[in-house]
């Protein structure tokens, strides 16, 4: 998948019927661009009985993968979250297993505080969610604003029930590296399967 050239994304979670009888369902995603053209999927590829266990019981600390796919079903990246009870972090690298940066859960007490790395474990981004904007989590390069995620409403019904989800990624005026890109488009499924999946919001 080509980010360059993208200066916003869409990424909606796909409906799981069994979630309405308050199942955890393995996460899927579309990934659109500006003009609601599918550029890509994603999915939670941990399956079986121990997956679908771990999704009941553990919530959003159990370990899990995400595969990234392009509009032709080639995987181009893989995020993975390994099993923690505090200082949450996701790993990310390409599609040949390569490392190209991660996501680092840091102490705060009033708000959700993350560092983004690269490959080397330097902090090139920041990510604070402020405390009163729930659905709101912008990204800092210096202490300026370059980049946001933001949650969008999907009606009364959808978030009571389901985990239909739906995340505008705003790329912001031409800032950001291919990289950078992706590890934000990753940190989009992150924050969902940590904040708003239904068990997240319970533990």
């Amino acid at each position: 998948m080509d980010l360059t050239i993208r200066n916003k994304v869409v990424v909606k979670q796909v409906f799981e019927a069994f979630e309405l009888m308050g199942f955890e369902t393995r996460n899927k995603y579309a990934i659109f661009d500006e003009g609601k053209k599918t550029i890509g999927f994603a999915a939670e590829q941990r399956t079986g009985i121990l997956g679908h266990l771990a999704r009941q019981i553990l919530g959003h600390w159990r370990k899990f993968d995400v595969h990234f796919f392009d509009e032709n079903r080639t995987k181009f990246m893989h995020a993975h979250h390994p099993f923690r009870f505090y200082f949450q972090r996701l790993e990310i690298s390409d599609a040949d297993g390569k490392k190209i940066g991660s996501l680092e859960q840091r102490f705060s007490i009033i708000n959700k505080k993350f560092d983004v790395l690269d490959d080397r474990d330097n902090v090139i981004l920041e990510m604070r969610s402020p405390l009163l904007k729930f659905w709101t989590f912008p990204f800092y390069r210096k202490g300026r604003e370059i980049a946001k995620v933001t949650k969008k409403w999907s009606g009364l019904l959808a978030e009571a029930f389901t985990d239909k989800d739906t995340f505008l990624i705003d790329f912001g005026a031409g800032e950001l590296t291919e990289i950078e890109k992706k590890i934000i488009l990753a940190t989009s499924i992150f924050i969902d399967l940590q904040y708003f999946e239904a068990k997240a919001g319970r533990n």
